[in-house]
């Protein structure tokens, strides 16, 4: 891969990484270990009194993984996270493990955002800090609207309440999430370009 083809949009982060291992096991390895880094960055767990939805790393990490992974890789690396810890894997929120009740939203929240941000990522939103700002905000809207939607219905809440417990208290750290991937993104896209 020469560098224009860098330059150009259809690649994202483990692109360049497949490139030095065989296409099936590199897949496999960058999927179980996006996976495995959603999980650890679960157990980075802050309760919220009053809400039922700590403040994890788990929405940094699933919108890095997606960038990185691209919209295939990322989404499936959300979904085995999903999976596996439905299964009894303890890497949800705090250790937790099985179905996480009125928090699932979230969960499945994730799995569409990485969907989206990986396919934005491929077409080149993930170069610049101006663009890596607009993909990321967009990916935590996704996560609060399919959150704070399973948070009303299971727990019976009205719109305002769901707000207030469900989308508020997640605002500001969301903010610096997108500040830290606006920096961590272009760099790494740098640095490769770099090192080719």
């Amino acid at each position: 891969m020469n560098s224009v083809a860098l330059h150009a949009p259809r690649f994202v982060l483990g692109d360049l990484l497949l490139t030095r291992l065989t296409r099936h096991r590199a897949t496999v390895a960058l999927v179980t270990g996006g996976a495995a880094v959603i999980g650890l960055s679960a157990q980075i767990a802050v309760p919220i009194p009053g809400s039922p939805v700590p403040v994890t790393g788990q929405t940094l990490a699933v919108l890095l993984i997606a960038a990185g992974l691209g919209p295939w890789r990322g989404t499936a690396a959300c979904v085995a996270y999903v999976v596996a810890g439905l299964a009894g894997v303890p890497w949800f929120a705090g250790g937790a493990a099985g179905f996480p009740g009125a928090t699932f939203g979230y969960l499945l929240g994730m799995v569409a955002a990485g969907a989206v941000v990986g396919e934005l990522a491929r077409r080149g939103a993930d170069r610049t800090p101006w663009r890596v700002v607009p993909t990321m905000v967009l990916g935590n809207a996704i996560v609060y609207l399919f959150g704070a939607t399973w948070l009303a219905v299971s727990l019976h809440l009205g719109a305002a309440t769901t707000i207030r417990v469900g989308v508020l208290p997640f605002l500001l750290g969301d903010a610096v999430k997108v500040a830290i991937a606006a920096g961590l993104l272009p760099a790494a896209w740098r640095f490769l370009r770099r090192c080719r």
